[in-house]
């Protein structure tokens, strides 16, 4: 089986006898070694010490006072993220574990970065062992910000750091399938480019095609059905639909903050206008394999999933939305 994803550190990381994630020496000292915790020349020789320790030992206990006493603003509020991340990852098992237990506390207190570099790593390993570069394009929605722009008539979602905000309409070109990629450019991921994504993955530079007859909405529905099943152990089924109309919304979950808006606005009766009502980009309909899993309150309906754009056409997706939105009788049993 191909690799795929590299930079999200994997292979830094040990597995347990289930498959989870395990924190090695080597995942951690990957983060004290990146530019934003290398001490400068100038820096002070706590900050310089406590560099020199840590990477000699990455688990190494650090008081609250030894981070008080680094003279710099910004070094010292860095070292306190990164040793808050550390310590959430050795007080757990897993990754997978950790992440669970931070996201069911609902509270946060990590920055976005780090929550999205362990989804990043998390959901490579949910799909260890897919073959289909559909579904892994669809799985940088978990972890990266996606931009919705338009191409001859199609709806793409492309990765919001590679074509920029100052270009709304990016060139998509072939030029980037011949090793030269410019800045701004992505390709429309195809049947017929697709193998081209094994060597690329990295780069972030293929576009998702989500109009009608597009593979976007499939790929993200078994994405997040990887997603689900590796985290929860359980086994569901996503399907794309089309509208909600006529639908009995039972259960919702928004894949985002603005898709949870939009869901709320349904619950309770209102009519969306179209402005809004063209926000939404996709809308899955998830079903328990075992109905016995499900809450009494979802009497046998699905539960509908929404994913939703800004007004600035950006998609940030929130996957632990769908770890603690599902009406699952007893969540806490599951890991």
């Amino acid at each position: 089986m191909r690799d795929f994803w590299i930079a999200s550190g994997h292979h830094l990381l040990d597995r347990d006898a289930s498959g989870g994630l395990v924190v090695t020496d080597e995942f951690l000292k990957a983060y004290f070694v990146r530019p934003e915790l290398r001490p400068p020349d100038d820096a002070c020789p706590v900050e310089r010490m406590l560099h020199r320790n840590l990477l000699d030992d990455p688990r190494l206990a650090v008081g609250a006072d030894e981070l008080a006493a680094i003279v710099d603003a910004d070094a010292r509020e860095n070292w306190h993220f990164v040793l808050a991340f550390r310590d959430l990852l050795l007080r757990h098992p897993t990754l997978e574990a950790a992440y669970l237990v931070l996201i069911r506390s609902g509270s946060v207190n990590l920055p976005p970065l780090f929550i999205d570099q362990l989804v990043h790593v998390i959901m490579r390993n949910a799909l260890d062992g897919c073959d289909d570069p559909f579904t892994l394009r669809a799985g940088e929605l978990f972890f990266r910000l996606q931009r919705l722009i338009t191409h001859e008539h199609s709806l793409l979602l492309a990765d919001d750091e590679i074509i920029g905000c100052r270009n709304a309409t990016p060139v998509l070109s072939l030029m980037s399938m011949l090793g030269a990629t410019a800045e701004g450019d992505v390709d429309v991921l195809s049947e017929e480019n697709a193998d081209s994504y094994w060597q690329r993955s990295d780069q972030f530079d293929m576009a998702l095609d989500l109009s009608g007859t597009g593979p976007g909405r499939a790929a993200i529905a078994a994405a997040m059905t990887h997603f689900i099943s590796h985290l929860l152990g359980i086994d569901v089924r996503i399907k794309p639909t089309t509208e909600l109309r006529d639908a009995r919304l039972t259960w919702y979950v928004g894949l985002d903050a603005e898709a949870t808006r939009i869901g709320d606005r349904l619950w309770n009766g209102e009519t969306l206008d179209d402005r809004t009502a063209g926000r939404v980009l996709a809308l899955f309909q998830l079903t328990f394999a075992d109905a016995a899993l499900a809450a009494d309150t979802l009497d046998r309906e699905p539960v509908y999933l929404i994913l939703a754009m800004t007004s600035d056409r950006l998609v940030r997706m929130k996957p632990q939305n769908l770890l603690t939105g599902l009406p699952i009788k007893h969540p806490e049993a599951t890991a």
